[in-house]
């Protein structure tokens, strides 16, 4: 992804694809949040929207998320909403409050318990989504016995736009409708020259990592609206996604990434006990 200007979009478009099709292709472009570390610390606090790890704030009554039988998750980020860009996404996140994103990372286990996983039902107590409205009484929390927090790393934010890929149920839909994924189809989307243009435009963001709320999902493997939902793809989005960190100690295997997804409905209504995870390496 990048933060290329829609005009640069469209450059790039009309270079690579038919006039007719870049239209087309453009307006399934979708906006998404590339969240970054401020390395030195020393940037704009007002400019600050979340956090990589440390300790979160949960109010009074509010359990400690545990996996059970495994121990308790430990927290990935947390998000303001309220910090985020004005209309940045669109999907419907709450204008204000705490998102908080813990996983079972596996520390307590000797690293043999990473098996979190959207088709094994009993393992999704291993990834949780916690909303902090905004107002509520919500103290740091310390975390339980035994489990070492990540380093707290702030996030800042910009606006970026992303793209579907080829097999992505949007652009079936719009390119090839009614084929199942996985069967490819033919295309100028799909075309090497095209794809590997557009690998080096999004290239060109120099970005460290790829830590994201909304847009498209930067799937390593398969779809993950596919492993999460399977035929009811297209009516899931990608809520976020994290990067590995070093500098805190976060590494999903090699070159691995976490994602959590929802429906928008579900979105709307806050219901984020329904959103699914999953997770890829490179």
């Amino acid at each position: 992804m990048t933060s290329a200007s829609l005009d640069a979009w469209r450059d790039f478009a009309v270079r690579h694809l038919p006039s007719d099709i870049a239209e087309q292709w453009l307006g399934l472009l979708r906006p998404a949040v590339r969240l970054e570390i401020d390395g030195d610390g020393d940037g704009d606090p007002d400019a600050v929207v979340g956090r990589i790890g440390g300790l979160p704030r949960l109010p009074d009554g509010q359990d400690w998320p545990v996996w059970e039988g495994y121990g308790p998750l430990s927290l990935i980020a947390s998000i303001d909403c309220a910090e985020l860009p004005s209309d940045s996404v669109d999907i419907p996140l709450p204008s204000a409050g705490t998102l908080l994103f813990f996983f079972f990372d596996g520390q307590l286990d000797g690293y043999a318990s990473w098996a979190v996983s959207p088709s094994v039902r009993d393992s999704r107590s291993g990834a949780r989504v916690l909303y902090v409205p905004e107002g509520q009484d919500a103290p740091v929390r310390e975390a339980p016995a035994g489990l070492t927090p990540f380093p707290s790393l702030p996030l800042t934010a910009r606006t970026v736009m992303t793209a579907p890929a080829p097999s992505h149920p949007r652009a079936v839909a719009a390119f090839a409708p009614g084929t199942s994924y996985p069967d490819s189809y033919e295309h100028p989307i799909c075309e090497e020259d095209f794809t590997d243009a557009l690998i080096e435009f999004e290239c060109e963001d120099d970005a460290d990592s790829a830590h994201q709320i909304g847009g498209y999902a930067e799937s390593i493997q398969d779809l993950v609206e596919i492993e999460v939902a399977g035929s009811e793809a297209e009516e899931w989005v990608l809520l976020a996604q994290f990067d590995g960190v070093d500098e805190a100690g976060m590494i999903w295997g090699d070159s691995g990434l976490l994602y959590w997804l929802i429906r928008p409905h579900d979105l709307a209504e806050c219901r984020f006990d329904r959103a699914m995870f999953t997770w890829h390496m490179g």
